[in-house]
């Protein structure tokens, strides 16, 4: 600050003032801009590089790791992001907020679409799309109490242990899909197992089949693809057993004949789920 004298001293302090402000606001913009580059950083390397350790988000930043530390505690404080085992993964607030917009990065899937295969198959329809190591559902149409009610309450499902998580997982890349096998090798081996044994017969018809609740629940899904020809979201039918696994034949070939239109029509751009 100018110490100002005589009668223009009013105006030179104004002045100063006025600069003094700017600069302040300047120093708290380049700060805020920062912190905001900060998490934004963090948050696309997870996007692109699921399962990194903080280690590799720290180099990635380029940050300390104090720094980097308290922005990842907010994130997974607030949903935005997942750890799991050491690891990070986009948490189920961005899920949440990519739902409640009506946007699915599933492509080009629409609500409609959702009521029509419904109605054609008389059971439950989920959309699910693939969240670090997980399955997780995005839209869902009909009723079923026991699959809606899980779906709802475990945001996250184990894709060896889900048939649209199968579906996807065969049609990743194989250095992916391997990766993540042997990740879960040693904690899941009958899961694993399963998967490798059933494999050759989803690639072969692009269904995947899952009974579940000791058996009172089958669900037969299969992936879509974007313009790319990469597997972006599944899409399940689950309803009773009993019901469900004698028109399992039917039930597939529908699932597919939809799922092909859809990809017909998929330009690699989203669709609204309206």
């Amino acid at each position: 600050m100018i110490k100002a004298q005589g009668s223009d001293a009013g105006a030179e302090r104004i002045v100063d003032d006025s600069t003094e402000i700017a600069t302040v606001a300047a120093i708290d913009e380049l700060q805020g801009h920062r912190t905001i580059d900060r998490v934004t950083q963090i948050l696309e390397a997870v996007v692109y590089n699921p399962g990194m350790t903080f280690g590799e988000l720290v180099r990635t930043v380029g940050a300390a790791k104090s720094s980097v530390h308290g922005f990842v505690r907010g994130l997974l404080m607030t949903g935005w992001l997942h750890e799991d085992s050491g690891r990070y993964y986009l948490g189920a607030a961005v899920y949440g907020l990519t739902l409640a917009s009506g946007y699915i990065r599933a492509g080009v899937v629409t609500h409609a679409d959702l009521i029509a295969l419904h109605r054609e198959a008389g059971v439950a329809v989920f959309v699910g799309v693939q969240a670090g190591d997980h399955l997780i559902y995005v839209a869902e149409h009909g009723s079923d109490p026991v699959s809606g009610f899980d779906a709802k309450t475990n945001i996250r499902r184990n894709l060896l242990a889900t048939s649209g998580g199968k579906a996807l997982l065969a049609m990743q890349p194989e250095a992916e899909r391997e990766i993540y096998l042997r990740r879960h090798k040693a904690s899941e081996p009958e899961l694993v197992s399963n998967f490798l044994d059933e494999f050759d017969g989803i690639r072969r018809t692009r269904l995947a089949t899952n009974i579940r609740r000791n058996g009172s629940r089958f669900a037969i899904a299969t992936a879509f693809r974007a313009g790319s020809g990469t597997a972006v979201a599944s899409i399940t039918l689950v309803g009773p057993t009993g019901e469900l696994q004698p028109r399992r034949q039917a039930l597939g070939e529908l699932l597919l004949e939809r799922v092909g239109e859809f990809e017909r029509r998929n330009d690699g751009g989203r669709d609204r789920v309206n």
